[in-house]
């Protein structure tokens, strides 16, 4: 019998976080409690109309979104524009109007999901952590309630790609996110982090793109790929400008599907067997480690830098115990990317399996 892993979903399409969405509705066994959206690569109201329009492309009119907060908890918002398109996008054309939001705030919406799946729910950070960090302040209890959180962001000892030591995520907002881990280093489970010097080493290249395109036969699943191709070819242009070349680097699938890896081994003590025949999935195995995909993480005390000049928003790891604090979160040092490709393509390739819509 298939354990059903129910996930909550804080991002902010963005390209890549539509990566992870469609990754998510590939997932038979994931139940999707809800999704925040709220601004960070572009406003709120975009994003929400990105998560939206991505939703109801798939045929996902089934899943609640939740309006997330306009701004940071300190400061005004700035965005990502230049990375992920005017609308967030890229050169994406979405759908809109036959889909709206849920009543229920994004802060309100992790709480109810905590009450209603204690101890199993599964956190997942691809945005900024301003939600998580409003709900806190409702629900104290939350880093009990969750089974663990996921967090896509920062950067450690690494250059970074908004300012020169900082991660986007965690610089449009660090004082959420400071309040999260600070919170959640309290849990069972510490929180596990992706920071950009190990998330990097995800590199969609077109010729995996085609691979994809490729592969799939069911009418709707093709439309939204061929919308992904789209936003993923502004992704591709960006990149290259940036110096990286004609690739993408695709942060938020990579964490958003070990949660989930996780969340298998932790119920069955191995993940599901791989698919045999020509397209034989590289699904992690327990003994591949704690952290499926990671070749190596290292749990460290975590801070975030709020007053520097130079360095507001820099995420700081006490390797050596400097500051006599315990760990508090499980950040990933480095991953098999490979491998986390070859599962991906797979899976985008199958597309959903599960759903009548498709």
């Amino acid at each position: 019998m298939v354990q059903v892993i129910p996930l909550f979903l804080d991002c902010d399409p963005g390209i890549d976080d539509a990566l992870a969405l469609g990754w998510l509705f590939c997932q038979d066994d994931v139940e999707i409690t809800g999704l925040a959206a709220s601004g960070g690569n572009v406003s709120t109201a975009q994003v929400l109309a990105n998560t939206l329009g991505w939703l109801q492309l798939a045929g996902r009119t089934d899943l609640s979104v939740h309006v997330g907060a306009e701004h940071p908890l300190a400061g005004v918002s700035e965005y990502a524009e230049e990375t992920h398109g005017d609308t967030g996008a890229g050169y994406a054309r979405l759908p809109t109007g036959r889909i709206t939001a849920d009543e229920l705030p994004a802060a309100q919406a992790w709480v109810r999901a905590a009450h209603a799946h204690p101890g199993e729910l599964i956190g997942v950070l691809t945005g900024p952590a301003t939600n998580l960090a409003l709900a806190l302040r409702l629900e104290p209890k939350l880093p009990q309630l969750l089974r663990r959180l996921f967090i896509m962001g920062g950067a450690f000892n690494y250059r970074g790609n908004t300012r020169p030591t900082t991660e986007w995520n965690v610089s449009y907002d660090p004082e959420a996110t400071k309040a999260v881990i600070d919170a959640f280093g309290e849990s069972t489970h510490l929180p596990v982090i992706g920071p950009i010097e190990a998330t990097e080493a995800v590199a969609l290249t077109p010729v995996r793109l085609q691979q994809i395109l490729d592969g799939t036969s069911s009418a709707v699943w093709s439309a939204w790929l061929a919308q992904l191709a789209e936003a993923l070819r502004f992704y591709f242009e960006f990149h290259e400008a940036d110096g990286h070349g004609y690739l993408a680097h695709v942060h938020d699938p990579y964490v958003t599907a070990a949660a989930v890896a996780w969340a298998r081994i932790q119920n069955h003590g191995e993940s599901p067997s791989p698919a045999a025949g020509p397209e034989r999935d590289s699904f992690p195995r327990a003994t591949d480690g704690i952290i499926p995909w990671a070749r190596k993480t290292e749990k460290a005390a975590v801070d975030v830098e709020l007053i520097g000049t130079l360095t507001r928003g820099e995420t700081v790891a006490d390797w050596l115990g400097r500051w006599g604090r315990a760990p508090n979160a499980e950040i990933i040092r480095s991953l098999d990317a490979e491998a986390f490709l070859d599962h991906l393509t797979i899976t985008l390739r199958r597309g959903p399996q599960h759903h009548g819509s498709h």
